[in-house]
């Protein structure tokens, strides 16, 4: 079987390539591909390719590299020793921008009836938005802040949200960025950068300042403005991992005020559910499912882009040049039937 993949074949370059997919092993799905969602940051950066010696970047990003991790696709074959999961359903998968591709069972979400391609494709980001949240280890009524409103910090504002803080203030220079911010959820939106933020979050806090703060607009320039926003004992997590960390510094306050800076990555989840944590992918994914089912998350309205996949080297590269006119972009791949 032929299957068109999207691939970046070097620095700034990315291309369709083809290569011919065996029938599925005996333990493994066959699944063609609906819709992808691109991860606009993280692939963004990949293309790029700038980042420094020693970060998780230099240890991923190999040339030809295969970006994307956000798929929702059917099951079109499955080995005989596969159970649970049968031809013709529906599967949420972290796996690169593909036609068809083969899947471990336990590596595939099933998507509910109810829930559309699209918003499922969502899902691997909202378990990495999940970990952020407990991370955070929230209390009931605290202050918070999202700083960075593309699609991670969407998420993170629809989670606060439901967990109940006192305050979610969304903190970005783009308007309509804060707008669909304001529509999920936020309570105060600073259409300003972080660094001329404190005097507005003294006075919606009352002078009190943050709990936690979520960082993720991916920029290292911006973490060292967040520390004036804290308040003392206060936790701020990075959901996002800079290419450039020699470049993020640490301002006045962090050790005077015990400031804790917490680090989170989206595959620091465990791979078999316990006692102590039983937030496998799949349980949390489950949960997205469920809360989009509810109507108390939705990802839909937040979709600014629908292309055809061998649209692609035209796409990239536009998102790179106007990143602040896109947020969700999602493939289509059923333009290629």
């Amino acid at each position: 079987m032929k299957s068109r993949y999207i691939v970046f074949p070097k620095k700034q370059k990315v291309a369709i390539w083809e290569e011919t997919l065996d029938e599925p092993a005996s333990g493994e799905l066959l699944c063609k591909a609906q819709k992808s969602l691109i991860s606009t940051g993280t692939e963004g950066s990949c293309l790029r390719g700038v980042f420094e010696a020693g970060t998780n970047w230099e240890t991923m990003l190999q040339y030809p590299f295969r970006p994307g991790y956000s798929m929702a696709a059917k099951v079109v074959a499955a080995g005989e020793l596969v159970q649970g999961i049968r031809v013709g359903e529906r599967v949420a998968a972290w796996t690169p921008h593909q036609e068809y591709f083969k899947l471990r069972p336990e590596d595939a979400h099933p998507i509910p009836q109810g829930v559309s391609s699209e918003s499922a494709t969502w899902s691997i980001l909202a378990c990495t938005t999940q970990l952020g949240i407990r991370r955070a280890e929230l209390a009931l009524g605290e202050r918070v802040a999202v700083v960075g409103l593309g699609i991670l910090g969407q998420l993170v504002v629809q989670y606060l949200a439901l967990s109940g803080a006192r305050h979610i203030i969304a903190i970005d220079p783009l308007e309509k960025r804060l707008e669909l911010a304001a529509g999920h959820g936020a309570t105060h939106c600073l259409e300003m950068p972080v660094q001329e933020a404190a005097g507005e979050v003294a006075a919606i806090t009352g002078g009190r300042m943050l709990d936690a703060l979520f960082e993720i607009s991916g920029r290292p320039d911006v973490l060292a403005h967040c520390l004036p926003l804290m308040r003392r004992l206060g936790r701020i997590v990075l959901l996002g991992d800079t290419p450039t960390p020699s470049q993020q510094h640490l301002g006045p306050g962090l050790v005077s005020n015990s400031i804790a800076i917490l680090g989170i990555h989206g595959a620091m989840m465990p791979e078999h559910s316990t006692v102590f944590n039983p937030w496998t992918a799949q349980e949390m994914a489950g949960l997205f499912f469920e809360y989009l089912l509810q109507g108390r998350m939705r990802v839909e309205d937040l979709i600014t882009h629908r292309v055809s996949p061998l649209l692609a080297p035209q796409v990239y590269p536009q998102l790179l040049q106007e990143k602040d006119q896109a947020l969700g972009v999602i493939f289509d791949w059923e333009q290629l039937a």
